[in-house]
């Protein structure tokens, strides 16, 4: 009764997509969260009579052939890569790029890292660091006596000091974008490391290249459309229920050919 396989890989595909839509809805609130989506592909078939073979009988090429479905199985997880809503913080250290691209973070091992989360903070040595306290790159430290802040489109981050009209530029961020980022892996706290599916970064200014822009005092807001997401739960439980009533029928048929006598 193959049924009962079949059956099972689609309760298990139902209960990955589920898994993928509580993720998603989990990360509603975090800043440049991009949604994922479950994909899935049918699994191998048995070849009873292969399309095309001869019919023994007569020798006529057969038009269609008897080919049984095993199943199906998870292809992949993917990132929707999608803008999200800008909402206004007035921070200074609080980023959106506007567009495509990443930051670039060094992390504690040393490897780069990539973030959309433009929540920026300053260390107390001063420096441009994310919530998490990576640098950002290129690292730009804020002398201690700085007022206020101000970074422009171009990622030119400029410092207003007292008795000083004039102010004073303390670096620039630059923005970093990938071939497939969707081929991006993801580590969690917002961040991604380069893979050989990603290829490799290429690192210009803001506005260069494709690159997106940075707009200050805003951040990304989360890509998650909750209405879509919860019209997919709907259709994933009723896809897990209808599953396992298959489950059910076959387990019934089973149990009639046991009683035959």
């Amino acid at each position: 009764m193959r049924a009962l396989s079949i059956a099972a890989t689609g309760m298990n595909a139902q209960s990955m997509r589920v898994e993928t839509i509580s993720q998603n809805l989990a990360n509603m609130s975090t800043t440049g969260y991009n949604a994922r989506r479950a994909e899935f592909a049918d699994l191998h078939y048995q070849q009873f009579t292969r399309a095309g073979a001869i019919n023994a009988t007569d020798g006529r090429v057969l038009p269609t052939g008897v080919q049984l479905g095993l199943g199906v199985r998870p292809s992949s997880v993917t990132v929707e890569l999608q803008q999200g809503s800008l909402g206004s913080t007035g921070g200074d250290l609080d980023v959106a790029i506007e567009g495509k691209g990443y930051l670039e973070v060094t992390l504690p091992s040393g490897a780069s890292g990539y973030t959309r989360d433009g929540a920026l903070k300053r260390s107390p040595d001063g420096l441009i660091v994310t919530s998490d306290g990576h640098p950002v790159q290129p690292e730009i430290t804020i002398p201690d006596d700085t007022l206020s802040l101000a970074i422009n489109a171009d990622g030119e981050v400029w410092a207003y000091f007292r008795d000083q009209v004039e102010p004073q530029q303390l670096g620039q961020f630059t923005l970093t974008s990938f071939t497939n980022a969707k081929g991006l892996e993801a580590i969690g706290g917002n961040l991604f490391l380069e893979t050989n599916a990603s290829g490799p970064p290429l690192v210009n200014t803001p506005g260069q290249d494709g690159l997106g822009s940075l707009r200050q005092g805003y951040l990304e807001d989360s890509s998650v459309d909750a209405v879509r997401e919860i019209t997919e739960l709907i259709e994933a439980q009723r896809g897990y229920e209808l599953n396992a009533k298959v489950i059910t029928a076959a387990d019934q048929m089973l149990s009639s050919t046991t009683q035959i006598r």
